[in-house]
């Protein structure tokens, strides 16, 4: 008997394309303008809350926390939801959109809630688009080259991450104090990522199959996609924040002048990992790359609670990002493979779903164990629970080839 979910069946192999298509290329440069936007307002949110709207640390986990649990449901939805209409350009345009538009409103506010209000639409906005985002690059692409194509998406995406807080910093240098009129000039970059993806994205070539019923359910997909989620989540329960290698660095001695250039350094550097490593994952594999990609996680975290001076903060961000190099465009191609061609909305829906899930309990358990116990304590929690999820991750299959015809 035969099965009829072709959701599971893994496409043929396809011929080798020579470039990266289109759609790659203009999702690529709107999300470098994106986070271009964004980091210019993203590092400069707490001491704005604190300090100008007179919020305190609270209101700052709250509004993050909410503002990601929501980003994080509707990438769930939305990616079901693209797939049952077949329009994921849609999606894309009008989660770009709304965040281009209310994010630079920030400069316009005076009370913490109104604060929270737009960071909560401008979440809104990215559950909206990232999973039809994936599902569109996964689509235009094929077995040869999908690997290539997220990891150049993540790239530009980390170039404008290290361009944003640049840019900030020579802004504030001629203007300081003028974070208000800062964050109201994200509007420009913004436009920009409107512009590309209304008139350059396509929408990807439609399957002859029959479009899948609108449900969050997980039961179309085999074992081996949910065990690679519970894999997820269990690594992630160790993936807290960023912000707590950036305390970390300052505990060992680095000044916050240096923080922003730390940060673009980074950010520079999983750039340049993702563009290589990410064409390497078509050559290898996912599987391999994302072995390596939770080890090295769980060495950075180890050597971080270890570290003793500030040269080594520079090492472990530099290894770090290539954590990013290897985990990022893997997990997203494994995906591609394990969930098949015609349900990769719902199934990026629920891979960052798991991502989502696990970042406020995380970032709490951390920040709780750091501080009863410790950075060597809550770096190697982190640690630990990176092995873990790579240890269940070694019981996920790869997909069995097409039956012959």
């Amino acid at each position: 008997m035969t099965s009829d979910r072709t959701a599971d069946t893994p496409e043929p192999p396809a011929p080798r394309r020579a470039g990266l298509p289109r759609n790659v290329k203009v999702l690529a440069v709107a999300s470098l303008f994106n986070d271009i936007a964004t980091e210019i307002v993203f590092p400069l949110l707490p001491s704005f809350l604190l300090t100008v709207l007179h919020g305190n640390k609270f209101s700052l986990g709250a509004i993050e926390g909410a503002a990601d649990s929501l980003a994080s449901l509707l990438k769930l939805w939305s990616g079901s939801l693209s797939d049952r209409l077949g329009n994921r350009k849609r999606f894309v345009f009008t989660g770009y959109a709304l965040a281009s538009i209310v994010r630079p409103l920030i400069g316009l506010v005076t009370h913490p809630w109104q604060l929270m209000a737009i960071r909560l639409t401008d979440r809104f906005g990215k559950g909206l688009r990232a999973a039809p985002r994936d599902a569109v690059i996964a689509s235009s692409t094929d077995q040869t080259n999908r690997g290539w194509a997220f990891g150049f998406h993540r790239a530009m995406d980390h170039v404008g991450a290290a361009v944003g807080p640049l840019l900030a910093t020579l802004f504030l240098y001629f203007f300081p104090d003028q974070l208000r009129t800062l964050f109201l000039l994200t509007l420009i970059p913004g436009l920009c990522v409107v512009v590309l993806i209304g008139l350059g994205l396509r929408e990807p070539a439609q399957t002859a199959e029959p479009r899948p019923a609108s449900t969050l359910s997980w039961a179309p997909f085999d074992r081996n996609f949910r065990l690679f989620l519970a894999a997820l989540v269990i690594f992630n329960l160790g993936n807290s924040t960023d912000s707590f290698l950036l305390l970390r660095a300052e505990e060992l001695g680095l000044p916050k002048l240096y923080l922003p250039a730390l940060w673009s350094v980074f950010h520079i550097a999983k750039s340049l990992a993702n563009l290589y490593l990410g064409r390497l994952v078509d050559r290898q594999g996912p599987r391999r790359l994302l072995y390596a990609g939770w080890g090295v996680y769980a060495l950075v975290y180890l050597g971080f609670g270890l570290a003793t001076s500030v040269w080594e903060v520079w090492v472990w961000f530099l290894v770090y990002a290539l954590y990013y190099g290897l985990a990022e465009p893997a997990e997203k191609t494994l995906v591609a493979h394990l969930a098949g061609p015609h349900r990769r909305g719902l199934a990026y829906g629920w891979y960052n779903f798991a991502i989502g899930l696990t970042m406020l309990p995380a970032s709490l358990l951390f920040g709780a164990i750091y501080q009863t116990f410790g950075a060597v304590a809550a770096f190697t929690m982190g640690a630990l629970f990176s092995l873990t999820g790579t240890a269940l991750f070694r019981f996920v299959r790869d997909p069995a080839p097409p039956a012959a015809t």
